[in-house]
């Protein structure tokens, strides 16, 4: 019996399932009777979790909650022997604000890096595997290594993206101390995950090219890619990346690499599927349906989606997926256009 999951999985072993998978991360859609509806049409939930635990035995960790304006925010304290490090979030539904960073100043860089030097990595199977198991075959799970060793310092709360250009150009020892350390975590976490439970993982992602640039990217990402999967493929497991930017600087770049899959791609701001295919001929392709589309009226919604299955023809190793938020008044509308346009597809077969 064909499954969400099973789809999904033959997709990414480059495989042409009956029918083109549909995926949404598992907080993109709420459980409700239309859910239930479009999981019973194919409709795969992806949850996404790690399968080790990150922890820092020598740090301090205290967080309150407050009310600004109406706004509830959160303040984390990181206490450090050289000091403390803050930051400043607001949970916001499906995400969370961040509106300071760990780093404010140079000052910051000892603190920084002795909270990546104290961090422990232990595995966590039993707790993915449950995972798996409770959830069954409308679900696929996901594994996540950390972002990349210099994304790391610019997409998550370390710094600001602004602060790392400016720190990028004058204190670039600094932040290379940084980039090390966190190369030395990564090596911790590969194994780690490559003996988990788990079929596949995603190795970072959020590369804005247009910062990064060809160069830095191919010096300080392409080679982390290539052996994690170097790892990954020695256990039979599969390993992609979240690239939802404008990739078309990096397209080539991203042609060299050993990732089995590209995630979150976007045509509708890179380049569009017929011509990442033709790049990139061996790697699965994981569509995030493009976002701005989804103000589009069901119809074209729809006819869209046929259009993008058409370009991937016949179809192997292709799928939609739903990766960023799509708003509260549409995804009821957008969701079931994007299947019917899947199903048109396949009856255009028959």
């Amino acid at each position: 019996m064909t499954t969400p999951y099973k789809s999904v999985m033959a997709a990414l072993h480059g495989e042409r399932p009956k029918k083109i998978p549909f995926t949404a991360y598992e907080n993109k859609i709420p459980r409700c009777t239309l859910e239930r509806e479009l999981r019973d049409r194919g409709l795969c939930i992806v949850k996404r979790i790690t399968s080790y635990k990150l922890h820092t035995p020598n740090i301090k960790i205290k967080s309150y909650s407050y009310t600004d304006g109406g706004r509830g925010l959160v303040r984390t304290v990181y206490t450090t022997p050289y000091g403390d490090l803050t930051m400043l979030t607001e949970p916001a539904g499906f995400t969370t604000w961040r509106h300071e960073f760990m780093f404010k100043s140079p000052d910051d860089y000892k603190k920084i890096l002795f909270m990546i030097n104290d961090t422990i990595v232990e595995p966590d199977y039993e707790a993915a595997a449950k995972t798996v198991s409770d959830l069954g075959e409308d679900f696929i799970v996901r594994d996540d290594l950390c972002l990349e060793p210099l994304q790391s310092l610019i997409s998550s709360s370390y710094m600001r993206m602004e602060d790392f250009c400016i720190q990028w150009m004058d204190n670039r020892d600094e932040i290379l101390k940084l980039y090390e350390a966190l190369v030395n975590l990564s090596h911790k976490i590969y194994p780690i995950v490559a003996n988990g439970p788990l079929e596949f993982v995603n190795y970072g992602g959020n590369v804005v090219p247009q910062i990064i640039g060809v160069e830095t990217f191919k010096e300080y990402y392409i080679p982390h890619y290539n052996e994690a999967a170097e790892i990954f493929h020695k256990k039979g497991k599969l390993i992609g990346c979240h690239l939802d930017a404008d990739n078309r600087l990096i397209m080539d770049a991203v042609a060299e690499t050993d990732l089995d899959y590209i995630e979150a791609y976007d045509p509708g701001i890179s380049p569009p599927v017929k011509e990442a295919r033709k790049i990139w001929p061996d790697k699965v392709l994981w569509l995030n349906w493009p976002s701005s589309w989804h103000l589009f009226p069901a119809n074209e919604v729809r006819a869209r989606t046929r259009a993008l299955i058409e370009e991937a023809a016949p179809g192997d190793g292709f799928i939609i997926g739903i990766t960023e938020d799509v708003p509260e008044d549409r995804w009821r509308q957008n969701f079931v256009a994007i299947m019917d346009g899947i199903d048109d597809y396949e009856a255009s077969l028959i």
